[in-house]
């Protein structure tokens, strides 16, 4: 059985008392942080604008947790736009999701874990510069990464075993891969017959009880929602308990933050708040990290101008919001004749990764990889999980339904976005949420490669359920993304004050003792699934902060 933390004493400061290191956005990063720098004996707060929920709090209803949105962010409190250029007007309509709750996007997310390759940190310098485009080699390698990858494997627990196309690893997966599903068995035997290679997916769920942590129990309910069990490793379950453990970390849930402070200096005081009753409340701090994630983060620095930052805090070299990435994203459906039980168990058990590599023969840029799952429950297969040709009422369409809910299965085509400048978060300036805050304004137009890259897998996917023994294989049309889950590149890590953000060890150029660490960080996209970088560039991170504390480097600037 799981654990219950109903029971840990919570750490509550003195509010009127300055604290080491305030960390906004107790997220996938953002939790990890302050578990390390708790660990290291600073005084830690962890503002997060979501409620604090537990095991007991995560019930299979897909009601409440899609369609309610009851840890993701609610678009009739918190509204955005969007626009494909700038000579649009931008609508309101919801276009990115990210989890709002202590935990973040590591609660709802379906735990796929993959690393990075080796060529995502140098494939500019492989591949020279592509025109119209801010494609850049990362500050940082693989190898100064890796240690960290492993941290954020065996710190919060997956599971999984290396593929043939894996860069090297120090140390082998904690844990070794869940069972394999239906959809695993057909992926592992159409590659065999197109002379490609399924392997092992990478989870960021248990396989095996864990740490005092339960294994899964195969109840099917990963993505979307919180695990009542313990087996998915969020933040949540993980380090934000050991985190509060230490007596030196509090997270402080319902606490949306409005402005991060600076004094005539430049130099980061604190933040103010809107607490839990919209009071506003100022905490202060000797370093400030920003870890709310690839869209919030820039809005923060953005609304964070003043007379010493009039472009926005952070933004001397105007590309706070800049570069941002979805990953490109495609999909085919397909019916078997025999029941496949998909809606068990875990989302993924296989992955290809033949095509992660971008080939200039292709006569485009990109690379990316695939995995075989059932993506819908009840209600949202009701909707859209038929074939694209299928009626949508009546007699035939319950039918349909009754016989291929169990027998549907969908190959998802994760793929690179390009970091284009024009690719970006705003301020909206007529379009305010429930505090009265500007919304987050999104302009997103797909790169040709990346409209072609997801298209070349789609193509893939569609030969993968053939040579799997489909009866019937369909695709959308790929065409232009206007909704984003995988938020990137938005604060670019590089050693260039005029080109980038953060440097190498996530400190914002312009302000010594502000940090970013979240998907905003990273430079190129990979080839999707990017919670395990940005936890490893988390870990990493707190290393760096750790020693710069240490060493004198961080000290009240009141």
């Amino acid at each position: 059985m799981a654990k219950s933390y109903a029971n840990i004493a919570r750490t509550k400061f003195d509010q009127n008392a300055e604290v080491d290191f305030l960390i906004i956005g107790a997220g996938a990063s953002g939790g990890i942080i302050a578990k390390e720098l708790a660990t290291a004996g600073f005084r830690v707060v962890a503002l997060e604008q979501g409620p604090y929920l537990s095991e007991k709090d995560f019930v299979h209803d897909e009601f409440k947790f899609m369609q309610q949105r009851a840890i993701t962010n609610d678009y009739k409190r918190q509204p955005n736009t969007f626009r494909h250029s700038e000579k649009e007007e931008a609508k309101v309509q919801p276009a990115i999701i990210y989890g709002r709750l202590v935990g973040g996007g590591s609660v709802p997310f379906a735990a796929n874990y993959w690393r990075l390759h080796e060529i995502d940190f140098i494939e500019r310098s492989k591949l020279g510069p592509i025109a119209g485009t801010g494609f850049s080699d990362w500050p940082i390698t693989y190898a100064e990464l890796e240690p960290y990858y492993t941290k954020a494997e065996w710190d919060l627990g997956v599971s999984g075993a290396p593929g043939p196309f894996d860069s090297p690893r120090s140390r082998p997966y904690p844990l070794p891969p869940l069972p394999i599903k239906s959809s695993g068995v057909l992926a592992e035997r159409a590659a065999r017959k197109l002379g490609w290679h399924a392997q092992p997916a990478p989870m960021a769920i248990l396989s095996k009880p864990y740490r005092g942590r339960s294994a899964c129990a195969h109840c099917g309910f990963c993505s979307y929602f919180g695990c009542e069990m313990e087996a998915k490793s969020s933040t949540l379950t993980t380090v934000i308990r050991e985190a509060e453990k230490t007596g030196r970390c509090e997270i402080r849930p319902n606490s949306y933050v409005r402005q991060i402070e600076v004094n005539k200096a430049g130099l980061v005081t604190g933040v103010t708040y809107f607490d839990e009753n919209r009071k506003e409340r100022f905490q202060a701090a000797k370093a400030v990290v920003l870890s709310a994630n690839g869209a919030e983060t820039p809005k923060l620095l953005l609304m964070s101008k003043s007379s010493k930052f009039p472009h926005g805090l952070a933004n001397s070299s105007g590309k706070v919001g800049k570069y941002l990435m979805f990953n490109g994203h495609a999909n085919a459906g397909a019916v078997f004749e025999q029941q496949l039980n998909e809606f068990k168990s875990v989302a993924v058990s296989r992955i290809i990764h033949d095509f992660y590599n971008c080939d200039p023969k292709r006569g485009f840029y990109g690379g990316g990889g695939l995995d075989t799952r059932f993506v819908q429950y009840p209600l949202g297969f009701a909707i859209r999980g038929l074939p694209p040709d299928a009626p949508r009422w009546g007699r035939e369409y319950k039918r349909m339904l009754a016989e291929q809910y169990t027998r549907t299965l969908t190959v998802l085509c994760h793929t690179t976005s390009l970091a284009v400048e024009s690719n970006n978060i705003t301020l909206d300036p007529h379009v305010k949420d429930e505090w009265g805050l500007p919304a987050v304004r999104v302009t997103y137009t797909d790169h040709a490669s990346d409209l072609k890259m997801m298209q070349f897998l789609q193509d893939r996917a569609k030969e993968l359920l053939d040579a799997a023994g489909a009866r019937k294989v369909w695709a959308r049309p790929v065409g232009p993304q206007s909704f984003g889950f995988h938020l990137l590149g938005t604060c670019r890590m590089g050693n260039d004050p005029k080109e980038s953000v953060i440097d190498k060890d996530h400190r914002t150029h312009d302000v010594p003792n502000l940090f970013i660490s979240d998907g905003s960080s990273m430079v190129t996209s990979g080839r999707g699934q990017p919670t395990c970088t940005i936890q490893a560039l988390a870990y990493r991170a707190s290393d760096r902060i750790v020693q710069l504390a240490k060493s004198g480097e961080i000290k009240s600037a009141l």
